[in-house]
């Protein structure tokens, strides 16, 4: 028993060692931020990244490259940052101010209205946030089950069930959106041009026949990513070829 208790110990010291050290790190990168040394923040931020994403730090991450006029990363890093946490307002008005500066202007194919709207509703929330309304939907529609089958008043079996039946929708719904938003989140599908300049070829070779230019900071679709070398990417007009990996940040 003393040696379970000794062992539980040493492992919550541990834990709270990293914690430490991790807040530590963060405190030192949000310093260097403040204080206009945008070089050591994204050394101490990459850094700290390296041991788990968190929107907050590839926010950060994002803001600190853009300050060096990086701006290829500074989108790559406010679009990773909003996979995570996909409703928050500061990282959707910076990533449209970097994208403002970006030279190649996609027209996207247009969706139906139902489809966009639906995509608006699902990121209007987090994930945590969903998951959170699903299971208090499914605890009130518990409950209106109860309040159903054990009510002797008409009036409250009544809204026990039509509020039963609401719930279960709402419950249902919301677990869709989250389910939606954890594969979106596992997805790394979609990537950023860092390179100044980059061609697009039409076979994976330097030697394929050159189909367009695109610049830093343009958003592309992963079509193929069979090779490590060559992913086969798709823009949001349709338009279709072969990039060198080197060239783009996947996220």
């Amino acid at each position: 028993m003393k040696l379970i208790t000794k062992l539980l110990g040493l492992l919550l010291l541990g834990i709270s060692q990293s914690l430490g050290a991790q807040n530590i790190s963060k405190a030192t990168a949000d310093s260097a931020y403040v204080s206009n040394d945008y070089k050591l923040a994204i050394e101490q931020y990459e850094s700290l990244l390296e041991q788990g994403g968190a929107a907050d730090l590839y926010y950060n991450l994002g803001n600190s490259y853009y300050k060096t006029q990086q701006l290829g990363l500074a989108i790559l890093n406010y679009e990773r940052a909003l996979k995570l946490d996909p409703s928050n307002g500061d990282i959707i008005h910076n990533l449209a101010v970097a994208d403002a500066h970006t030279v190649d202007k996609v027209n996207e194919v247009p969706q139906m209205f139902l489809v966009t709207w639906t995509k608006s509703l699902i990121y209007s929330f987090s994930l945590h946030f969903w998951a959170f309304l699903g299971v208090a939907c499914f605890v009130i529609a518990i409950f209106c089950v109860g309040l159903y089958m054990l009510a002797r008043v008409v009036t409250y079996r009544k809204a026990g069930f039509f509020v039963a039946i609401i719930s279960l929708l709402i419950c249902v719904l919301a677990n869709l959106f989250a389910a939606h938003q954890r594969y979106y989140m596992n997805q790394h599908n979609e990537a950023i041009v860092l390179s100044p300049t980059v061609t697009v070829h039409s076979t994976p070779s330097e030697d394929g026949t050159s189909l367009f230019v695109l610049h830093e900071g343009c958003k592309l679709m992963i079509k193929d990513d069979s090779m490590t070398k060559w992913k086969e990417v798709k823009l949001s007009d349709g338009k279709v070829g072969w990039i060198s990996t080197d060239d783009i940040g996947i996220y």
